[in-house]
């Protein structure tokens, strides 16, 4: 039940550009534990293998629903609602960033030489966000579109947004976005579902850009952790830093564009929802414990 609260807040945050689910997992203290599953899921002994799987599954799971509901209810709402939500998650965001602080103290305190990794961090995605093109417009994948070029195209951007997933910072829709494939990518989906097969080869490919990004990246996130753990975590809290001027700027990636998020169009009330949702998922943790 704890690993299916996971992977449904991990899926929530997913599915709105600006969060990434590896800032949840961050929160809930099992971020070590999924990147770790994934490796081992990769390239781990047949015992790991199958403890990374029964883990994986779980997570999984909670994930699949969890991002249903949100996609369900987002839908209809993402864009009227758009300044209330980005409320919600610019308090979720900064009060996350002192929870992990406290939660890494160890591996920040009397290492301020390695703060220069927030500012790439913060450039990083500050950089991303601002040259992000409005939603829906840019690359058309279609079948009749589809060629060696964008099939290269899409493979690359998969890898570049399950990085982004599970990375905490910056979400992988977010990438989507970025790079004009949200809405292809989602309608591709859609029409697979609704035994469309045409659109198969987009989904495949897709698919298959997303495995290659965990074989590769996820050893080297690993690995990042293990050895360089401190300039990695003021890393992660500078794309943290970075993805609320992503948030605020959230609703000119909109298909319909809207203004970026000012002080008219901020909402108190959600705000201090979001700052309730740390809270509460720092009492998940806590009871997990």
């Amino acid at each position: 039940m704890l690993n299916f609260i996971r992977g449904f807040c991990m899926a929530l945050a997913d599915s709105v550009p600006g969060v990434s689910g590896g800032t949840v997992a961050f929160l809930l203290g099992f971020y070590d534990k999924f990147i770790t599953s994934l490796d081992h899921l990769m390239s781990g002994t047949k015992e790991e293998r199958i403890e990374a799987i029964k883990f994986l599954i779980r997570i999984g799971i909670g994930w699949v629903i969890g991002m249903g509901a949100a996609v369900s209810v987002l839908a209809s709402i993402f864009d009227d609602k758009i300044y209330e939500i980005s409320s919600l998650f610019l308090g979720l965001i900064i009060f996350a960033i002192p929870m992990i602080c406290k939660e890494e103290r160890d591996s920040l305190k009397g290492k301020y030489q390695n703060i220069i990794f927030v500012v790439i961090g913060v450039v990083l995605v500050a950089a991303i966000t601002y040259f992000n093109p409005v939603s829906g417009k840019g690359i058309s994948v279609s079948v009749e579109h589809l060629n060696v070029t964008l099939g290269i195209y899409i493979f690359a951007v998969a890898m570049v947004a399950i990085s982004a997933m599970v990375l905490p910072g910056i979400s992988g829709s977010t990438m989507l976005l970025i790079f004009g494939l949200y809405i292809p990518v989602i309608t591709a989906v859609k029409e697979v579902m609704h035994l469309n097969l045409s659109y198969c080869p987009v989904v495949v490919i897709f698919g298959l850009g997303v495995l290659t990004g965990i074989a590769l990246v996820i050893k080297l996130i690993k690995r990042a952790l293990e050895n360089h753990r401190s300039a990695m975590i003021y890393f992660v809290i500078g794309m943290m830093i970075g993805s609320l001027y992503a948030i605020v700027m959230g609703p000119t990636t909109l298909e319909n564009t809207k203004a970026a998020m000012t002080l008219h169009t901020f909402h108190p009330v959600f705000f201090i929802i979001g700052i309730a949702i740390v809270f509460g998922l720092e009492k998940i943790k806590a009871i997990s414990e």
